[in-house]
């Protein structure tokens, strides 16, 4: 099965490091470790800030099999700030700022050294902690082996995510659809997920070929991936979104925002 995928994966044009496991966290959290590899990120037919579309090397990590639910946001930050309450849903209502702080609590619990020294503000992606995706590995594992764009119609998303037109104006249990070709879930709509990076509109014409992580500095960082509000032309692979990463006013929709971690691979 595992040949199978990777043989598809190389028929159209994906450059692969290795083969995906998975594995399971000290705290019980599922990862699967992505080979990396050079792959294209962008949308050269989507909106302004998703072109050029362009090639990216990355190095190998590791990523959450699902969205950081209730569940485990809780057991480690012993609160839960979502609306929509249940263990097995993604945790929402949260500021970029409170997933760092959940990635350090998991980092401190696995012995892994912290990516982000929240009191002045800077993130080292070298630690061996755990951390957010940046924006290109988010949607490396978005494609899910594509060397095209991830879009979706009406009808389609429906088979996928949970979006404006299935999800009832609510979040769902984690897993509820069929993982992407790399076993990774809800990567379209349930929630949006925060990512590392600050949010440069123009920032791809000038993206490093290597393992990009944004702009040096924003007023806004990166969401990925649409939510349960979202209409499907605004879920995709490729489409690019922000918000201030320090204010949670929920009256302003974070109980869309949510997110995932990953690490560096060993």
């Amino acid at each position: 099965m595992l040949e199978k995928m990777l043989a598809g994966m190389l028929a159209i044009g994906v450059t692969i490091a290795g083969a995906a496991e998975t594995i399971t966290t000290k705290g019980g959290v599922q990862m699967v470790k992505l080979p990396g590899g050079t792959v294209t990120v962008g949308d050269g037919h989507g909106k302004a800030d998703a072109k050029p579309a362009h090639q990216v090397t990355l190095k190998p990590f590791l990523m959450d099999a699902t969205e950081v639910t209730q569940e485990e946001y809780t057991r480690l930050m012993e609160y839960n700030p979502s609306k929509f309450r249940g263990e097995s849903l993604p945790v929402e209502r949260v500021r970029w700022t409170d997933a760092a702080a959940y990635c350090n609590k998991r980092s401190a619990e696995d012995g892994l050294n912290p990516v982000y020294n929240l009191e002045k503000g800077t993130s080292d992606l070298a630690a061996n902690g755990y951390r957010l995706p940046t924006e290109a590995e988010w949607e490396y594992a978005a494609r899910g082996g594509s060397a095209e764009p991830v879009t979706f119609t009406d009808a389609t998303l429906s088979a996928a995510g949970w979006f404006r037109k299935n999800s009832g104006d609510a979040t769902h249990k984690v897993g509820s659809f069929q993982p992407n070709a790399y076993g990774i879930f809800d990567l379209f709509g349930n929630v949006a997920e925060w990512c590392q990076d600050w949010y440069g509109i123009s920032y791809y014409a000038s993206s490093p070929a290597a393992d990009p992580s944004g702009p040096a500095e924003g007023k806004k960082r990166v969401i990925r991936g649409g939510s349960w509000a979202d209409r499907s032309k605004n879920v995709g692979s490729s489409v690019r979104a922000s918000d201030n990463p320090v204010t949670a006013d929920i009256c302003q929709g974070y109980d869309t925002y949510g997110f995932r971690c990953v690490r560096n691979a060993e």
